[in-house]
């Protein structure tokens, strides 16, 4: 029995439904209860309706911002890791490009005189004042022997002082001094004159920054401006190297020769990488 009043209260209550439903449909405007009822059903509905949304939107706003972040993370990794590239594409060119041109010197001095050039890093630079040497990365065990001459693209550097298996000691001609025991004089001529000019590059002075020559004939051709190489002759430096510029040309001290400045080509600031010059005829030299 109670089961059936459950069945006929449901059966009642979705026929009650049903005829509401459908006189509302058969009339064109609402009972003004029914406009009451709807209008403050709205009003709240709004109230609820616009913190929901600003809420909503709080989120996705937020959402939003970091999608923003995570992009510029991204552009910033991208620009340093652009900029990373673009530098060492610059220094691997600007590496490339000094090499090509320090491979063509040497082949250029290869056709010249038939000399061989091992390119040898600088390793360390001793600033004793009475010992300035440099070290490099070749030694006896690369062909490197003692009286080997060191030149760099831009002109003479020195002498190979001593040598070990791997590594070689360069004196520089900054250290040109007849006083000291080692001394060894760079013969040196004109280039373009060769057989009409001499002369003998005797001393370093620290004050001008400049190579004394000394021996010039009286009558020889030299200007300023020249370039000044080495001759060949003595056997120690090979013919050839360009050693600089002459700057300024005088009267010597007792009025028969003339002595010259030369400013060196070469610049001794931040040496890098060397030559040693390989001569055929010193195959058989001392090491």
């Amino acid at each position: 029995m109670r089961n059936k009043r459950v069945f006929m209260l449901m059966i009642g209550f979705i026929l009650f439904i049903a005829i509401i439903g459908f006189s509302l449909s058969k009339r064109s405007e609402l009972t003004w209860p029914e406009k009451f009822v709807k209008d403050t059903a709205g009003y709240v509905q709004q109230w609820f309706y616009k913190p929901a949304g600003s809420i909503a939107g709080f989120f996705q706003d937020i959402k939003d911002l970091r999608n923003v972040y995570k992009e510029n993370e991204e552009l910033r990794s991208m620009a340093a890791a652009y900029s990373r590239d673009k530098l060492q594409y610059n220094f691997v060119k600007n590496e490339n490009e000094r090499y090509k041109e320090e491979l063509q010197f040497t082949e250029q001095q290869k056709q010249m005189y038939n000399y061989n050039y091992l390119i040898a890093q600088v390793i360390s630079i001793s600033n004793d004042a009475y010992n300035h040497t440099m070290n490099i990365n070749l030694g006896s065990k690369h062909g490197v022997k003692k009286n080997m001459a060191v030149t760099t693209v831009d002109g003479l550097i020195g002498l190979v002082s001593s040598v070990t298996p791997y590594t070689a000691t360069i004196t520089p001609i900054t250290e040109l001094n007849e006083a000291s025991p080692t001394f060894n004089s760079i013969a040196a001529t004109i280039q373009g004159r060769e057989e009409h000019s001499f002369g003998i590059l005797s001393s370093y002075d620290r004050e001008t920054d400049r190579i004394v020559m000394t021996k010039i004939a009286e009558n020889d051709k030299m200007e300023v401006g020249d370039t000044v190489i080495t001759s060949g002759l003595g056997n120690v430096y090979p013919r050839g190297i360009r050693v600089g510029t002459v700057e300024t040309k005088q009267v010597g001290n007792f009025g028969l020769t003339y002595t010259a400045t030369v400013k060196l080509s070469a610049s001794f600031d931040h040496l890098t990488e060397v030559f040693v010059v390989q001569v055929p005829e010193m195959e058989g030299a001392e090491e």
